[in-house]
């Protein structure tokens, strides 16, 4: 391992870590908070921003985003992501000691870290080196997650536990502002997909951030980290040439896991287990 991609890592990891506490931080003060709405941006906003604790949370989830820019400069986009994979384990460590969690959810945390952890395992072997994206095919990977994160918002709440939809809508967008700024990276024209990338992570605030008022940490934060880690590294795979790896077999039982993660935290629980994993209990959410 070259010194430059071994530093990349590094930065990975301390972007995880900086990410999945702001959004602890966040959900916490949040979910306290008087109802937010798109429909009152600025006094949603001043609710936000004007709470001590919650711009903490915020300011250190940006620094959290600028150790993984200067990851994404120094290693392929799929290494980056399966080093920042941890940050969900970190999420579950802290929603722990605030509330007890539901027999599903340490399921779905159990099975997203081993599919996650099978992601890096697929890499092992694997060229380092990567492309820098065809441009149609980049933004046509970035339009099609903006119709799924739409589709997720606005998913029936019956179908998943509270915020669920708002939280997989958010790690979708995140996931495709990675993918637009692993594009953005090398510079020159390219700095062209920064629009792109500012306007995806900027709908996956405002969904997460509505998330907070619906769910529990690991039902919106918790989803919204496992789609920002895996997305991106399919996008690696397909986008960026980063390949296969030498186990193609444990990127796809990765996957599946991931997908049955995800399943097992956004399935609607007893009315008991929800209640007891939601810290403190959601309020219905007017959109006047």
């Amino acid at each position: 391992m070259t010194t430059e991609l071994a530093a990349g890592l590094m930065l990975a990891l301390g972007s995880a870590a900086a990410l999945n506490w702001g959004y602890f931080v966040q959900h916490g003060v949040a979910s306290r908070l008087p109802p937010l709405t798109p429909r009152r941006p600025l006094a949603s906003l001043r609710l936000l921003f004007g709470n001590l604790r919650w711009l903490t949370g915020f300011l250190v989830g940006i620094g959290g985003w600028a150790l993984y820019v200067a990851a994404l400069a120094l290693a392929p986009l799929s290494l980056v992501q399966a080093a920042s994979a941890g940050g969900i384990g970190l999420l579950a460590l802290l929603a722990s000691r605030t509330a007890a969690l539901a027999p599903r959810e340490r399921r779905g945390i159990a099975v997203s870290v081993a599919g996650l952890a099978l992601l890096g395992v697929s890499l092992a072997g694997r060229t380092t080196s990567a492309g820098q994206g065809d441009w149609v095919a980049v933004a046509t990977w970035v339009g099609v997650s903006l119709a799924l994160a739409a589709g997720a918002a606005l998913l029936p709440a019956r179908w998943m536990a509270g915020g669920a939809g708002l939280g997989i809508a958010a790690g979708v967008l995140y996931a495709a502002g990675d993918v637009a700024t692993k594009a953005a990276v090398p510079g020159g024209a390219r700095f062209s997909f920064v629009p792109l990338l500012l306007a995806c992570h900027g709908l996956a605030f405002v969904a997460l951030q509505l998330g907070f008022q619906r769910g529990s940490v690991l039902a919106t934060a918790g989803l919204a980290t496992l789609f920002t880690n895996a997305l991106p590294i399919a996008a690696g795979t397909t986008l960026f040439g980063e390949g296969l790896g030498s186990i193609p077999v444990a990127r796809v039982l990765a996957f599946g896991c991931t997908v049955l993660g995800a399943a097992l935290l956004a399935r609607v629980g007893p009315p008991e287990a929800e209640t007891a994993s939601l810290s403190p209990a959601p309020r219905p959410i007017p959109f006047d």
